[in-house]
């Protein structure tokens, strides 16, 4: 079975939608083959709010942030990780509200060029976080929680009060998620797809796309085995004589639109990396890249 994606989604841009009790959503105009429609804001609280990826620095978007939280105090604002669509914002935000950014760190540059969610370098933010640490406001509180992978920074937040997670780009209902080297890593994103099913969250709120309500810890599942399948058919590639990344993507995704191969390419480069920590394949390359040729190492036979 595959993963059940969750492509519907009702909003308008720059207008601000309750979606829970406490959390509200305004969609940025950057829709692409890697944002979906836009990247989701989420303001939670009220009154004394925080918020969660503020976005790309589009004027109009920010326009309208303005005038959403005018009459509120944004106490923090919130990174999941420094992509161009999610933290170029954050801190001309947090200079108009006077308050500060937090998020892991920068993380490094990853090889985007081909892409079209660049890194974006120049992010920092004020207060540095991790897991463990507690964000919190009038009634409501937000547990910290590295989830490295997509990228090697990359945090999701937990909402106590609704059992809830906002994701970022580490769970998305519309659309796998990418993980790039040298940034992103693709053992540790596994391990974080466990770090997040293991909380039983009721409610995941990705940062592009309509949330995912129904069974959770099922559409986290689907997620896992995805990649596991993804893997599998690398690994049969690899066993035929394969060896270069971009040819198996051609076969691999080739009901995929050609404008994500670049990405596609990316991925496979992770599955591989990780088999080659696992100690399944090698490569002459100290540092791989898409374009360098693997091959599978034949299980040992035991007398």
């Amino acid at each position: 079975m595959g993963i059940p994606y969750i492509k519907e989604i009702d909003f308008e841009y720059g207008k601000v939608e309750q979606v829970s009790p406490l959390i509200r959503r305004v969609v940025a105009n950057n829709p692409g083959p890697f944002t979906f429609v836009g990247t989701g804001v989420y303001i939670i609280g009220h009154g004394k709010v925080a918020v969660i990826d503020p976005g790309p620095e589009l004027s109009e978007h920010f326009d309208a942030l303005k005038e959403i939280l005018k009459n509120e105090t944004i106490t923090h604002v919130l990174v999941t990780h420094g992509h161009s669509d999610h933290s170029p914002l954050a801190q001309p935000l947090a200079n108009w509200a006077g308050c500060a950014t937090y998020a892991k760190n920068s993380g490094v540059p990853t090889a985007k060029g081909e892409l079209g969610s660049a890194d974006d370098l120049g992010f920092m933010p004020d207060v540095q976080i991790g897991d463990g640490d507690v964000i919190s406001g009038p009634g409501w509180t937000l547990d910290v929680i590295e989830t490295p992978g997509h990228t090697c920074n990359h945090l999701c937040f937990g909402l106590r009060e609704e059992n809830a997670c906002l994701t970022g780009d580490h769970i998305m209902g519309w659309s796998t998620t990418i993980v790039a080297p040298p940034d992103g890593n693709m053992g540790d994103y596994m391990r974080s797809l466990d770090k997040i099913e293991e909380r039983y969250f009721d409610i995941l709120w990705p940062t592009h796309g309509s949330p995912i309500r129904e069974d959770v810890n099922g559409f986290i599942q689907s997620y896992r085995n995805h990649r596991l399948d993804r893997e599998s058919a690398i690994i049969k590639h690899l066993e035929a004589g394969e060896t270069n990344i971009p040819k198996m993507v051609e076969t691999m995704y080739a009901d995929v639109d050609k404008r994500l191969h670049p990405a596609a390419a990316l991925s496979v480069l992770g599955h591989m990396l990780k088999l080659v920590e696992e100690g399944h394949v090698e490569t002459a390359d100290a540092n791989p890249t898409v374009r360098s040729e693997f091959r599978w190492k034949a299980p040992q036979q035991t007398s």
